[in-house]
């Protein structure tokens, strides 16, 4: 495979396409993830149930992210899109004509599994055009942009449409009629991600190398850089599944409207696209085992902090911060798992992180939802912190001088 093919698919213009059509998708889930669990506490749901819906935004990935890996290496970047955007249509419509509690738990099933999917294709597609590690940093920070951008327009725009589009139609501020509209909204968003992605040129298939039986995904983990990238992957999503999980809880215990609080999921979003924007032009003078090691330290900091936080603009200020912060690590985390893993084998390589991050989202929600209906959602924080922190080392020994992006 000639350098200049897969190239011709990192120009502005095709990566552009990329970014629009990851930024629907996810939005789609990101408004769902902030509206459902909304709408269950609205209901007089526990924050144990909400945790549980919340964490079947991730059960559907645990389970397809290998085979939706395979697929991908096997099928390339179209096919897979195309199902996850089938599949996020149906999950956020289903909750727009039965808005209760166990329509929005398949709705989550739906529409997580359909944003892992999409993920993957999209991920492995834009690794597979990268030329070098530089390039590779360049391009997985530009794509990262789209999930950033999506975790503020997802809630953002649901969180308006709850408060007011009832207002609108002659109901009430809040009431179901303005969760059926946010539904809505969000159900349309994937049709949108097709039109970006479909005129988007496959790049040519990789020749799997020869090997003397069948391959599976855990001989990945023989590998000790692998494991420890997983790891420290782990305790860094961590971190986003417990600032998704506690805001709205705590909003919601302050008396905060849904709008405020999806305002403050959506600054962390807004602070996340922000740094990834600077990180391009960077990426030459970055280390990515120096990135993630900072990142783990400060986020333990701003975690141990965040809970003691009076007003909502104060929230806002460590959402931002942290952000900032969460919002460098993963094109440094995708540029080193690209550049440890064989060609033919990144589709794959993806589906295992993934599943290893949706594995833990799925237990992680129920855990945080039960600590905090005992002692309260600031001990979740402070918890989380103390991991995060304690796991920095395992970061910093993801330096190697002999990392070199695969041929």
């Amino acid at each position: 495979m000639s350098a200049a093919t897969p190239h011709a698919a990192t120009t502005r213009f095709a990566l552009a396409r990329l970014i629009g059509g990851h930024i629907c998708l996810h939005a789609c889930m990101a408004g769902m993830r902030m509206a459902a669990p909304l709408l269950a506490l609205r209901e007089g749901y526990s924050p144990l149930a909400v945790g549980v819906l919340l964490a079947l935004f991730a059960l559907t990935q645990v389970f397809l992210a290998l085979p939706a890996g395979r697929y991908a290496d096997r099928h390339g970047l179209r096919r897979p899109v195309a199902f996850s955007v089938v599949a996020a249509t149906l999950g956020a419509g289903m909750a727009v004509v039965w808005p209760v509690f166990p329509v929005l738990c398949a709705s989550a099933l739906l529409t997580g599994g359909a944003t892992g999917g999409a993920a993957i294709a999209l991920q492995r597609h834009v690794g597979r055009a990268a030329r070098d590690a530089t390039e590779l940093k360049q391009v997985f920070s530009w794509l990262s942009i789209g999930p950033a951008t999506s975790n503020f327009l997802g809630p953002f725009a649901a969180g308006l449409l709850i408060d007011h589009a009832g207002v609108w139609l002659g109901a009430q501020a809040g009431d179901l009629l303005g969760y059926r509209a946010a539904f809505l909204l969000l159900a349309l968003l994937p049709l949108l991600t097709w039109w970006w992605v479909r005129r988007t040129p496959e790049l040519p298939p990789v020749l799997a190398a020869s090997a003397a039986g069948p391959r599976r995904a855990w001989d990945l983990l023989r590998e000790p850089m692998m494991r420890r990238l997983l790891l420290v992957n782990w305790f860094l999503s961590s971190c986003w599944d417990v600032h998704t999980f506690v805001v709205p809880v705590l909003g919601h215990e302050r008396g905060y409207s849904a709008s405020v609080i999806g305002t403050l999921l959506g600054g962390f979003a807004i602070a996340a696209a922000a740094v990834r924007l600077t990180l391009p032009w960077l990426a030459q003078h970055l280390r990515e085992w120096v990135v993630i090691s900072a990142a783990m330290l400060l986020t333990a900091l701003l975690f141990g902090v965040y809970p003691f936080m009076p007003t909502a603009w104060s929230m806002g200020l460590c959402s931002v911060l942290l952000g900032l912060v969460l919002g460098s690590v993963q094109p440094m985390i995708m540029s080193t798992l690209h550049q440890i893993t064989p060609s033919d084998r990144h589709g794959e390589a993806l589906g295992l992180r993934l599943m290893s991050l949706n594995g833990s989202s799925v237990l992680m929600p129920m855990l945080f939802g039960s600590i905090g209906a005992v002692v309260g959602v600031s001990v979740v924080f402070w918890t989380v912190g103390a991991v995060v922190g304690l796991g920095a080392r395992s970061a910093w020994k993801l330096r190697s001088p002999a990392l070199t992006h695969p041929a």
